[in-house]
């Protein structure tokens, strides 16, 4: 070293907090609030899983209500997707009632963080609320389909429409709470398996 030159130091580390997205940043927040439920999860607890302030939190949302209001809306738009390309398709009653039990099952293995949280909702919110009226409206739809096949002749009869709707989305729903994308595992189901597997039992039922 000459007597000019300054004396070196080591690089500081940077300190700078992790980056995220908004899509990224919404499904970690989704992440927390189906670990501990919505009500009792809290910006102060979601800046903290994420390693940010709440200041850069707000930068992407309005509110926590508003992360709750687009993780719905992403997991409803999906479902109501699902069910108008159904119902354009022209095809008939039994086959639209099947297109819409896989349809159903594709959204819940793609947005199933989303989708668990919009059932496990209380409806103790405006935003609650009115996606819980939008699921009963994709219900209401199902059933009509299911009417259908039943004045085709393809579905049981013994039950009424609105019921069998009822009761193969609860099956479909249960999913949430057991089934994990292939991860690899032998004996695991791929995401095609499980839906043909779960296909297979709804499309049982519903024929009786």
């Amino acid at each position: 070293m000459t007597e000019t030159e300054a004396p070196r130091t080591a690089a500081a580390p940077r300190r700078g907090r992790p980056g995220y997205d908004k899509p990224t940043l919404l499904a970690a927040c989704v992440e927390l609030f189906n670990r501990h439920g919505y009500e009792a999860t809290s910006m102060g607890m979601l800046a903290a899983h994420l390693g940010i302030s709440k200041s850069a939190i707000y930068h992407h949302v309005e509110s926590k209500e508003a992360i709750l209001g687009e993780a719905l809306d992403d997991a409803l738009d999906a479902l109501e997707s699902a069910f108008d390309d159904v119902a354009a398709s022209g095809a008939p009653p039994a086959a639209q009632v099947e297109a819409a039990v896989r349809g159903t099952l594709g959204v819940l293995a793609r947005c199933m963080p989303q989708v668990t949280l919009l059932l496990r909702l209380r409806g103790n919110s405006d935003v609650e609320r009115a996606a819980m009226a939008r699921r009963r409206e994709i219900t209401r739809r199902l059933g009509e389909m299911i009417a259908a096949a039943q004045a085709a002749g393809a579905v049981r009869d013994d039950v009424t429409p609105h019921n069998l709707a009822r009761l193969t989305l609860g099956m479909i729903n249960s999913i949430v709470d057991w089934y994990r994308a292939d991860d690899g595992t032998p004996g695991h189901k791929t995401t095609e398996e499980m839906i043909e597997a779960v296909t297979g039992v709804a499309l049982g039922g519903l024929r009786g």
